[in-house]
């Protein structure tokens, strides 16, 4: 007989040593916090003339005109009420400044959504040869084509008109208007434009019912930039205007005699004047980031 031999018993498994702790990662950390105090510095050097405009414009003359600045100087709105309730009212020059942006800002996006679709959407023989075609006009100098526009403006009678205005407000903003809508209808899908012709809807429906909603963005993006070169526009409004169509940057103008410089009133005008630009920023701040961001992650 052969006697059974004695098992050896088995050792539970020992569990491994718990991994070491590694420091934290303060490269990453320290990079971001620098660059975030970068992206505040230079937000700060870039909104610090505006911020200076408006503390100077609650400023009194007197201290407006001091050099160097003096920074504890009492604050007052007599700037303010000797804008609105000075010689001049200031509000023909806004209304006009208001009317002829929107006129031509609204005429810009109906004619360059069109051109700009029949270029990305349903491109078009040598289409990059029309698109130069469209940017080549901006490198002609405004300056340049100041006295035709001056001639053809006084034979026609369109002196001291605001429709002439929103006509040249239009011809300066149609090529910037194409070139961003085209870079962003270039980015609908084909699919669904053809899903829409095969339920039988025409051009028209396409285009307004089917892409527009899609670049919804973009089109804000681009209203909101021609809107802001109408209303900063000055050298042809100065020139073809004098009084019933002046708009408000050649009001601005105004407070730059032969007595001197009234530094607080300009000041307490120039704010006045960029707000509405300031606020449809504000509003559509988030449009105008999504597009102009559209189309830039593939």
């Amino acid at each position: 007989m052969t006697t059974p031999t004695a098992r050896t018993p088995r050792t539970p498994p020992t569990a491994p040593p718990p991994a070491p702790k590694l420091p934290a990662a303060r490269g990453p950390r320290r990079r971001v916090t620098a660059l975030g105090l970068l992206a505040w510095l230079t937000g700060l050097v870039f909104a610090f003339p505006a911020l200076w405009m408006v503390l100077t414009s609650l400023r009194s003359e007197t201290d407006a005109a001091t050099s160097p600045p003096s920074l504890g100087a009492p604050l007052t709105l007599d700037g303010y009420r000797a804008f609105f309730g000075g010689g001049a009212s200031p509000w023909p020059p806004l209304i006009n400044s208001a009317g002829a942006s929107l006129f031509a800002t609204v005429l810009v996006l109906v004619l360059a959504l069109p051109a700009a679709y029949a270029l990305s959407v349903r491109p078009v023989r040598r289409w990059t040869d029309v698109m130069f075609f469209f940017l080549s006009t901006k490198m002609l100098p405004v300056v340049a084509g100041l006295l035709p526009v001056y001639l053809f403006a006084k034979d026609a009678g369109m002196l001291d008109n605001i429709w002439l205005l929103v006509l040249l407000y239009t011809s300066m903003n149609l090529p910037i208007a194409v070139w961003m809508l085209q870079s962003f209808l270039a980015d609908v899908p084909v699919a669904i434009i053809e899903a829409a012709r095969v339920d039988g809807a025409r051009t028209p429906t396409v285009l307004i019912r089917v892409v527009a909603p899609i670049v919804g963005p973009g089109i804000a993006a681009t209203a909101l930039i021609c809107f802001i070169f109408s209303w900063n526009e000055l050298l042809f409004a100065r020139v073809l205007t004098s009084v019933t169509a002046q708009t408000a940057p050649v009001f601005l103008t105004g407070f730059v005699t032969s007595q001197g410089l009234f530094l607080a009133q300009l000041c307490a005008a120039s704010v006045v004047v960029s707000l509405p630009v300031l606020i449809a920023g504000f509003v559509a701040q988030d449009r105008l980031v999504q597009g102009l961001s559209l189309g830039a992650v593939k």
